[in-house]
């Protein structure tokens, strides 16, 4: 994507709204730091990538009956052993 500074934008702006309309973007900055993104009208909008959580796939959830077990040992340390 072409970057330009604004007095080139101002003494060159048929030419890059032109580019623009064509579909060639550009960006107008001030002291080389971009302050502006020049995109057509009908240009589609850019998507935002879509994140998967940290370790998305990566960990394994058990089956159901470890977590049974789990709740009985959980339940046997608070009210003791039934006898």
């Amino acid at each position: 994507m072409q970057t330009v500074n604004i007095h080139e934008a101002k003494t060159q702006l048929s030419k890059l709204v032109a580019k623009a309309a064509a579909g060639e973007p550009f960006v107008i900055a001030r002291a080389g730091k971009p302050l502006v993104k020049v995109v057509a009208l009908d240009a589609p909008e850019a998507k935002l990538k879509k994140r998967v959580g940290f370790l998305a796939g990566q960990i394994k959830v058990p089956d159901l009956d470890v977590w049974r077990e789990m709740d009985l040992e959980i339940e046997k340390m608070f009210f003791g052993e039934d006898e």
